[in-house]
């Protein structure tokens, strides 16, 4: 019997009704597993290269433009289901225990967006979605405050109080 999954599972129920949820069970065993983590990173490789970016540091999650970045990048800005996916990968990367990973895709799109604003189309689920992805509640705040440095007008950020970004540091 053919059962459907999802390159990137979670233990939420996703589009594809057909798909079932992780138990946490499976993610440990996932977790346990050399080849399965290997094969996941390998996917996740492979759907960073479909978005135009490296995975430069296997160790830190260090990412950068892949050559073929600009139109991968016009790929992501026309199309806005993309933005699912990716928050989709973010929530998987931290489910398989790569926290790390997560922030530095975050803040790789926070920089595409706010600093090179290469991205225009991807700055809301960038803001609304991948930043509260991060399960480590200090990578968060650090990740709001980077996205508040760079954010114009700052007076308009509404991800974070003001007074506590201030002060941030």
């Amino acid at each position: 019997n053919f059962l459907p999954f999802r390159l990137f599972p979670l233990r939420e129920q996703g589009m594809n009704s057909r798909a079932k949820p992780l138990t946490q069970q499976e993610i440990q065993a996932f977790r346990n597993s050399k080849e399965v983590m290997e094969r996941f990173i390998r996917a996740y490789e492979l759907m960073l290269g479909f978005y135009g970016i490296n995975l430069v540091n296997k160790e830190t999650g260090e990412l950068k433009r892949a050559e073929n970045w600009c139109e991968r990048f016009d790929n992501l800005n026309r199309f806005s289901h993309n933005n699912l996916r990716i928050t989709r990968i973010l929530k998987c990367l931290g489910e398989m225990g790569y926290e790390d990973y997560q922030v530095q895709l975050v803040k790789f799109f926070l920089r595409e967006t706010l600093v090179e604003e290469t991205l225009p189309n991807v700055k809301r689920s960038a803001l609304d979605y991948f930043m509260f992805t991060v399960r480590s509640k200090d990578k968060r705040r650090e990740l709001v405050h980077y996205a508040w440095k760079h954010f114009k007008p700052q007076s308009s950020f509404v991800w974070g109080p003001h007074d506590k970004l201030q002060k941030y540091r």
